[in-house]
């Protein structure tokens, strides 16, 4: 069910324990309850049907020596001997005759159908009932010496009572119970469920590029298990990550001799373009532009190597973020984009000014290469110390189900695949963005085209 994928596993343990607990106590509680109001009852019972029988012989020896005197003698002298709240009835199966009570407002009409039925028959007979909102055993005695049936009613009050009180226990004890077992859960499943979160901090360490994290070994064998073969796994990931990073940092820094020797014979020819033919000049064009998008591209791979391998640190400055902002800008072609400094912007900021260089002359290229040009450029200060720079342009924007991906390496976005460019100008400012603590992202422009935005702490700690 879907409340239950959504239930965190920790919870789902603490449930089960406390659902244990609780259908456990509930039976036991039932159980325990029901046995004894049974035996109770059943007591009860049995007393009042023993009580019933010596106050009818008490009756009939009274009727035996001096009958005119019988309602007397069950007003007074039988009614000391019956519990308090009690009564009694002496009635005459002969309607004719009266009817003698302990309670005058008592009759044998009150007691149940199927006992006053049981003594006309010439029987006994037992049941419970509740007469004017209270509980009472009633034991129906037949006396055939003179046709009379005797009628004793029994209060269940005290019986009541300790059943409550019983009722009352088992219930905090099934309640404390509940929360014993419930914090037993929460603590079992935390106990179990630590490795787990060892594993997945870990993982998630090893994810944000601490390739030499690794789990400590387990007094448990099957946890030590686990740890070893996580471990492995990680060994099995750096060494690969490793490799490749290796592989791409020697390819790129092995290339950029012949390319630098390319490059400036290209130079070369294309300074003397106006010596070679028509035809030759076009070829000459093609190549030119390629060669220097081969050489920025070598250039781009071997920073980013240095940025995996982490060879890079921060070389904080003390600068006017706007002032630099407004040179960079100039430097790159966009002396004519507005720099737009929103309020309470702080300019006097601490920043790498390389790093924050290559992000802004990325993002402006990235204008010029796929929307067109720049059309403004903002700074505007966040919570937290932190501060937002954008740059927007008119182009055709970034399709939502690519702004994911639009920042990975030589991803390139539909607008832009047949464009001149490298495919790893935003993955540069995206990796140097983390570098300084910061994040890039992209949106959409009102009016319509791209806001590429980076989101930089304002005091950068080295």
């Amino acid at each position: 069910m879907a409340w239950q994928r959504s239930l965190r596993l920790r919870t789902r343990v603490t449930l089960f324990f406390a659902l244990i607990a609780l259908f456990a106590g509930s039976v036991l509680i039932g159980v325990t309850y029901g046995f004894a109001r049974s035996t109770l009852l059943a007591r009860e019972n049995t007393a009042a049907r023993d009580q019933t029988i010596i106050h009818a012989d008490l009756l009939l020896q009274q009727l035996e020596e001096n009958p005119q005197t019988i309602n007397v003698f069950v007003d007074t002298e039988l009614r000391f001997r019956i519990d308090d709240n009690g009564f009694a009835n002496l009635g005459s199966l002969d309607p004719t005759r009266p009817r003698a009570g302990t309670d005058t407002q008592r009759k044998v009409d009150d007691y149940p159908e199927v006992i006053v039925r049981a003594v006309e028959q010439g029987g006994n007979g037992t049941a419970y009932v509740g007469i004017d909102g209270q509980n009472y055993v009633v034991v129906g005695v037949y006396i055939g010496a003179f046709d009379v049936g005797y009628y004793e009613a029994f209060p269940l009050g005290d019986t009541e009572r300790t059943l409550r009180a019983i009722f009352t226990a088992l219930a905090l004890g099934g309640i404390g119970t509940l929360v014993l077992a419930t914090l037993f859960g929460f603590s079992t499943s935390r106990r179990l469920l630590r490795p787990l979160s060892r594993v997945a901090d870990a993982a998630e360490e090893i994810a944000s590029g601490g390739l030499d994290t690794r789990l400590d070994e387990e007094s448990d064998p099957d946890l030590d298990r686990l740890a070893g073969s996580f471990n492995d796994m990680a060994d099995a990931v750096q060494t690969r990550i490793e490799r490749e990073a290796r592989f791409a940092s020697d390819v790129s820094h092995e290339l950029r001799s012949p390319i630098t020797a390319l490059t400036a014979a290209v130079e070369v020819l294309d300074a003397r373009r106006e010596e070679v033919p028509e035809r030759t000049r076009q070829a000459l064009d093609v190549v030119v532009s390629q060669v220097r998008r081969f050489d920025s591209m070598v250039i781009d791979l071997l920073e980013l190597s240095r940025l995996d391998a982490g060879a890079t640190d921060l070389n904080l400055e003390r600068l006017d973020i706007v002032d630099l902002t407004r040179r960079i800008a100039a430097r790159y072609g966009a002396t004519d984009v507005p720099i737009e400094v929103a309020n309470r912007t702080r300019t006097e900021v601490s920043i790498d000014k390389v790093r924050y260089e290559r992000i802004l002359s990325n993002l402006v290229e990235n204008a010029q290469h796929h929307g067109g040009g720049a059309l403004s450029i903002q700074l505007a200060p966040v919570a937290g110390s932190r501060m937002r720079i954008t740059v927007e342009d008119g182009g055709p924007g970034v399709a939502r189900g690519e702004r994911e991906h639009i920042f990975e390496r030589f991803a390139r976005g539909s607008s832009a695949r047949h464009r001149i460019g490298t495919g790893l100008g935003l993955a540069l400012v995206a990796e140097h963005c983390a570098a300084m603590g910061g994040a890039a992202w992209v949106e959409d422009r009102q009016g319509g085209g791209a806001r590429f935005i980076v989101e930089l702490p304002s005091e950068v700690n080295a």
